[in-house]
């Protein structure tokens, strides 16, 4: 909304020069969202308890330390992340851009479902939620429509086109069945996140370190001279994802405050399948589907885990793990939750490293 307002007045005066660059909105649009995060969030967690008596409900199946520790914390604090992010996207980018409506679009349209589910399991005090198919019809039916917007506003050139990194001239031409790839990113990293978000702090900060890694490249790539430097794809326009991803680097910050162990409130499925449905869409995007993997590389651990066990189960009637996902593995072997928490935090800036070296090598 900033650049609308004052695109107008750039040329005369400074402050309103200064407010046209991303990287200012960017550094704004994280301090806006912490702080909205920071302030709203007391309120918010004290309504929650007040109509969620008994919290969110704990597996009985799942390490006997969770009915002891985190029974009572109350759930949907994915709330906070999507409040803040939003206003401050809103103010801080710039509206005219159609990618920045297509990741709001998947962002509050993930939320809604994840609140859905959130609200059954409190509700009616059953883990499970909303049952899979619907959750999964959802998240196909939002990101279908999606990754389809992105298809006819990607340059023409590139829209049916999956790149590969490190390899400058290597692509898969799919045409139209680009969408439907760029479907399974989308579905795929929403739920990843979501498997992943089982202990306190755990998926958030690996969320900031994808947002910040996605930002980084959504603004070198829609530079000519810096797109042309490092030999990669120019796609115009965005840009403006650097600044929603500073959001949400910076609502994830204020989240943390009350989620850092032990928690006063869960992210729930309402702010894993938004955040993680807005990373893959701006994968897609910025045609980095295949570097998400790495960038992401502790949420497809995670989601493997489970895909893991439950095949190695049905088909032998064994199991892999001690539990899934694989952060409970660890659990059950005796590693203390903070101990889990910070070790994946590390192996989730390695593997950020690597993904953001890829735009380096050709």
């Amino acid at each position: 909304m900033i650049p609308i307002l004052l695109d107008p007045y750039a040329s005369d005066y400074t402050l309103a020069n200064l407010l046209s660059y991303t990287s200012t909105r960017g550094g704004l649009a994280v301090f806006t969202a912490m702080v909205i995060c920071f302030f709203i969030g007391p309120p918010i967690i004290n309504w929650l308890r007040s109509v969620q008596e008994k919290g969110q409900p704990i597996r009985s199946d799942g390490p006997e330390t969770h009915l002891l520790t985190k029974k009572g914390t109350p759930t949907m604090g994915g709330a906070m992340i999507l409040a803040s992010m939003l206003i401050s996207t809103v103010i801080w980018a710039d509206l005219r851009n159609a990618y920045v409506w297509i990741v709001l679009f998947v962002t509050s349209g993930y939320g809604l479902l994840g609140f859905i589910d959130d609200y059954m399991k409190v509700s009616q005090q059953d883990p499970n939620g909303i049952a899979g198919r619907f959750k999964i019809f959802g998240q196909v039916g939002i990101g279908l429509i999606a990754c389809a917007m992105i298809y006819v506003n990607s340059p023409p050139d590139l829209a049916g086109k999956l790149l590969f990194p490190v390899f400058k001239d290597w692509y898969l031409a799919l045409g139209p069945l680009m969408i439907l790839f760029g479907l399974f990113v989308v579905v795929g990293s929403s739920n990843s996140v979501n498997l992943t978000d089982g202990l306190d702090g755990l998926a958030i900060v690996p969320i900031m370190i994808a947002a910040g890694s996605f930002a980084v490249i959504a603004y070198v790539v829609s530079r000519p001279d810096w797109s042309a430097d490092l030999a990669l794809n120019l796609i115009p326009h965005t840009s403006e994802l650097a600044v929603l991803c500073a959001a949400l680097v910076g609502s994830g910050l204020g989240f943390l405050w009350f989620n850092a162990p032990p928690a006063q409130v869960f992210m729930g499925d309402t702010g894993s399948l938004a955040a993680g449905g807005a990373i893959g869409t701006i994968a897609v995007i910025t045609k980095h589907e295949l570097v998400l993997a790495i960038i992401g590389g502790l949420f497809v651990m995670e989601a493997l885990s489970v895909i893991i066990q439950v095949v190695s189960f049905k088909l032998t009637g064994r199991r892999i793990f001690r539990m899934a996902p694989i952060h409970h593995h660890f659990e059950k072997m005796g590693w203390q939750e903070p101990t889990i928490v910070i070790r994946f935090w590390i192996v989730a800036v390695v593997l950020a490293m690597i993904g953001l070296a890829t735009l380096k090598i050709r």
